[in-house]
Order: structure tokens, then C-alpha cells, then sequence
């Protein structure tokens, strides 16, 4: 909120010391003034509107340079984001047992696509990504896709590494044999 306040208070500065200026060109031309200001009046003004415009520009430059730095702050962060993310599918893909197939269509279904565009992309048809998909969620202990992507992203959000060992601790008994409270207590109550 103090950083809002600076920025406000610089920026009326610098319109005011615009304003003086401006004034003061136009004054010369179309004759606003009626009475010339003291010359050491004058002077004062325009050293404080040029003091104004100079911290203006000044803290521009360090806006922008504190910009910069949180823009390559938040890019160093998705981009490790974006590795645990696949850190995460291949470290589940392989505590699952899937197939590289399996592991295709897996990866396909979690990016959204459907079954008949993942069907498309593999060069295969949509029976077999059917039952790929059944044994991915089987393999997973899940019933469905969503549930499939909020593994994920829970295990991004989480903390610490207990929720994952709960996990790979659990045998994956298929959708219908757990309830939501099952669910919640494996999860830890995210």
C-alpha cells in the first residue's frame, strides 16, 4: 500500500512541474500571466518543477528495474513449477506400472484433450483409448480424469513429502472402495 502512495505522490509532482511548464510556454505565447512573477520566484519554481520531473524519472527507472526483477522472478518460478510438475507425472507414472502407452494417453488426457483427438494423435482408435484410459484410472485409483489431475495438482500444493508417502504407502484399490472421508484422511485434509 506504501509503494501506491509513493507512486500517486511522484506522479502528482510530476504533472504539477508538467503543468508549470507548460504554463509558463503558453504564457509567453498567448499572454496567461498579467503580472511577471519576481525572478527569484520564478527561479525556485522552476528548479522544484525540474527537482520533480528528475524524481520522476528517477523512480521510474527503479519501478521499472523492480518490474524487471519480479517478472524474471515469476518466470525462474513457473519454470521450476512446470519441471516438479513433470518430475511429478513421471515419479506417478512409474509408481503406477504404466505402459508408454499408457503413459502417452495419460499425459494427453491431463493436458484436456479428448478421447477422440488423443485417439487421433496415437493413430489409434478410440476403443483402445478407452481402455488405456480405464487402466490408467485403475493403475491411479481413481475414477475419472479429474481426479486424476487433482492428485497432481494436491501433491503441488502440499507442504511436505507426507501426504505422498500416505500415498505410495496405500494400495490403489480402484474408485469404489473409498469414500470421501477415505479420500480426505489420505490427502491429509487439503
Amino acid at each position: 500500500m506504501n509503494r501506491v502512495w509513493v507512486i500517486v505522490t511522484i506522479l502528482v509532482i510530476q504533472v504539477l512541474s508538467a503543468v508549470f511548464f507548460i504554463s509558463d510556454i503558453l504564457s509567453a505565447y498567448v499572454g496567461l500571466w498579467t503580472q511577471p512573477l519576481p525572478w527569484q520566484w520564478r527561479e525556485w519554481m522552476e528548479i522544484m518543477a525540474a527537482i520533480g520531473l528528475a524524481t520522476g524519472v528517477g523512480f521510474g527507472a527503479v519501478s521499472l528495474w523492480y518490474a524487471h526483477r519480479e517478472r524474471r522472478v515469476a518466470e525462474a518460478r513457473l519454470r521450476r513449477a512446470a519441471s516438479a510438475f513433470a518430475d511429478l507425472l513421471h515419479e506417478r507414472f512409474a509408481e503406477w506400472g504404466l505402459t508408454p502407452a499408457e503413459k502417452d494417453v495419460a499425459l494427453f488426457a491431463i493436458k484436456g484433450m479428448s478421447t477422440a483427438e488423443i485417439a487421433v494423435l496415437r493413430k489409434t482408435s478410440e476403443g483402445t483409448v478407452k481402455a488405456q484410459t480405464n487402466a490408467i484410472y485403475r493403475k491411479a485409483g481413481v475414477g475419472g480424469r479429474s481426479q486424476l489431475l487433482s492428485l497432481f495438482i494436491e501433491d503441488l500444493m502440499r507442504d511436505d513429502n507426507a501426504v505422498r508417502q500416505t500415498l505410495i504407502a496405500a494400495p490403489a484399490e480402484g474408485p469404489a472402495a473409498t469414500t470421501d472421508a477415505d479420500d480426505r484422511a489420505r490427502l491429509g485434509a487439503s
